[in-house]
């Protein structure tokens, strides 16, 4: 004879693998540190307020 499982067991422990998998990839995409983060941040906005520095004509209608 076969093994004998419970099938409300079996389906809760396979949705908490998925569970786990799709956290592990989580943390691979956005587990930063919060340092991390906003050096990126302080990067992009020097990066945008030099480029934005550059520009010949400004889009106020003043100037």
């Amino acid at each position: 004879m076969g093994e004998i499982i419970n099938l409300r067991q079996a389906r809760k422990s396979r949705e908490r693998a998925a569970k786990a998998e799709e956290a592990a990839q989580n943390r691979v995409l956005f587990g930063r540190p919060k340092k991390a983060k906003t050096l990126a941040d302080a990067r992009k906005s020097l990066e945008r307020d030099r480029h934005e520095g550059h520009r010949l004509h400004s889009d106020d209608p003043e100037g």
